[in-house]
């Protein structure tokens, strides 16, 4: 997953070079009141983007040290999205951002029968990508300062300024709408939001370098293209001019640029080398659909091409039904010698996908499905034990990590603690009590809320020590803070924590 990219997105440093150049000061006088996009304040226009390489040339020693943002895609929001202001979720190096139905919408319909998707050469074996944890930094550059500063300002107007950002897209791109889900009520904040919460962590270079690298792979499959990177770009920057009223300037919109530019580039760059090595997307095909309960499923499909992931890792998720609308879900099982891909699927309310693959998807049907993500992986040259909390359908990736220690051979001690409301929620613990008889260095332990006087988290206390264990936490946001909580209490340290993203997972409902 750690596809080479130029070093020019990466490094150096310079001004307003690459494709905005900072418009001129308005002209005395000038009116901030326009309510119709197609009336607003207009950055200078971008010049048209090329492939990375040329871009590179074009920016030698342009591009500002600081790094951030996710960005222009002409798709929804990355999977550390976040409400403005608040940091992406850090809690070591190997948290990752893997919700089990995260919200994301791009790309087209899978209208074309598997055979189809594009040619490309056999991707290789997929690696989780790092999430290192920063080390203290210095005092905020001046661009990080000048970025906060917009955001704190524009804040209290979040929703206008998302609207106004979207119609700015709409009105002066129109040509980028058909990429967009044709329902935005999901999709809506999430570009926005994603933007605004990266800039505001420039200079974190050590964490969004690479998550920026993880989105640009990603969003190939939602048809974006380097020449749509701009048009975000130049309507991010109409919607806080008309909304950052008191703090914009020549100084602050230059800063904009320089980081929005960074960003794009490091996703272009990224997206380019992946080109060389993996599809945009696969085809699959679902072989069998297991109803465990009435609302949970068990959905096995065949890609059409060879599809490497590492167990704990997820994928995105397409319907027919639901074209453009994709969300994601990890894989169930570790990878298999007959290729097939598992997910558990829960349909949640006002769920499309999920609503779409337990009730309506049946064997022959056809999803597409984009490249593996996520860091929540087993360190293999590490004898550590390992300590998973589950609950809910987050007891599918759990699975995925006991399978991929089974077939490592290493009999290191693994704790599972499946946490559920009901017992009627336990619809996989007959799996994972056969896993337990086949290999003695595995221990689960049910914990269901209405029979127990002890929720999961609390549960976890009442075992251990765990001070030679690496902890793997994964379910819905509340199990997820507070066995963190309860994690750091009983003195794991947080960089043997691997989780979910919470904020992801608050957005999605799960």
């Amino acid at each position: 997953m750690d596809a080479p990219t130029t070093t020019s997105a990466d490094s150096g440093s310079g001004g307003g070079g690459g494709w905005f150049t900072p418009r001129k000061a308005p002209p005395a006088g000038a009116s901030t009141d326009q309510e119709t996009p197609s009336e607003g304040r207009k950055v200078t226009p971008i010049r048209p983007v090329g492939r990375p390489e040329r871009i590179s040339r074009d920016r030698e020693g342009t591009v500002p040290a600081q790094s951030a943002a996710p960005a222009a895609e002409a798709a929804p929001a990355p999977q550390y999205a976040s409400a403005a202001g608040t940091p992406p979720q850090q809690p070591g190096p190997h948290a990752t951002a893997r919700p089990h139905a995260a919200q994301q919408g791009q790309g087209s319909s899978p209208a074309h029968p598997p055979h189809s998707a594009p040619s490309a050469q056999a991707p290789t074996a997929p690696r989780a990508e790092p999430t290192p944890r920063p080390a203290p930094g210095p005092e905020a550059s001046p661009d990080a300062r000048l970025i906060r500063r917009t955001l704190e300002e524009v804040g209290p107007d979040a929703d206008k300024v998302t609207s106004y950002f979207y119609a700015l897209l709409f009105v002066r791109h129109p040509e980028l709408r058909p990429l967009f889900p044709a329902s935005m009520d999901t999709q809506r904040d999430r570009l926005l939001k994603a933007l605004l919460t990266a800039a505001e962590h420039a200079d974190n270079k050590s964490v969004l370098v690479p998550y920026l690298k993880n989105l640009g792979r990603g969003h190939r499959k939602y048809g974006t293209q380097p020449e749509h990177y701009p048009a975000v770009g130049e309507c991010l920057i109409g919607a806080l001019t008309r909304y950052a009223t008191t703090t914009w300037d020549q100084e602050t919109e230059a800063a904009w640029v320089r980081t929005y530019t960074t960003i794009s580039q490091v996703m272009i760059d990224a997206a380019a080398a992946d080109e060389l090595r993996a599809p945009a997307w696969w085809y699959g095909e679902v072989v069998s659909h297991d109803l465990r309960t009435s609302d949970i499923a068990v959905v096995t499909v065949r890609p059409d091409q060879p599809y490497p992931f590492l167990a704990g890792q997820y994928s995105s998720l397409e319907t027919p039904w639901w074209p453009r609308i994709w969300r994601h879900y990890s894989f169930a099982s570790a990878p298999r010698s007959d290729g097939l891909l598992s997910f558990h699927v829960k349909a949640v309310p006002a769920g499309w996908v999920s609503n779409a693959l337990v009730h309506r998807a049946r064997p022959g049907d056809v999803i597409r499905l984009g490249p593996p993500s996520g860091s929540m992986t087993v360190d293999h040259s590490s004898d550590s034990g390992l300590l998973c909390l589950g609950g809910g359908t987050g007891i599918a990736p759990i699975k995925a990590l006991v399978e991929d220690v089974a077939e490592h051979g290493q009999r290191r001690r693994v704790e599972v603690f499946y946490g559920a409301r009901t017992d009627h929620d336990l619809y996989d613990i007959d799996t994972m009590l056969r896993l337990q008889q086949t290999h003695p260095w595995l221990a689960v332990r049910p914990i269901v809320d209405q029979q127990a006087h002890l929720q999961l988290p609390d549960a976890v206390r009442e075992y251990g020590p765990w001070n030679e264990y690496d902890a793997y936490l994964s379910g819905p946001p509340g199990m997820i803070r507070n066995g963190v909580d309860a994690l750091r209490d009983i003195g794991i340290p947080v960089d043997r924590i691997r989780h979910d993203s919470v904020e992801e997972l608050v957005a999605t409902g799960n």
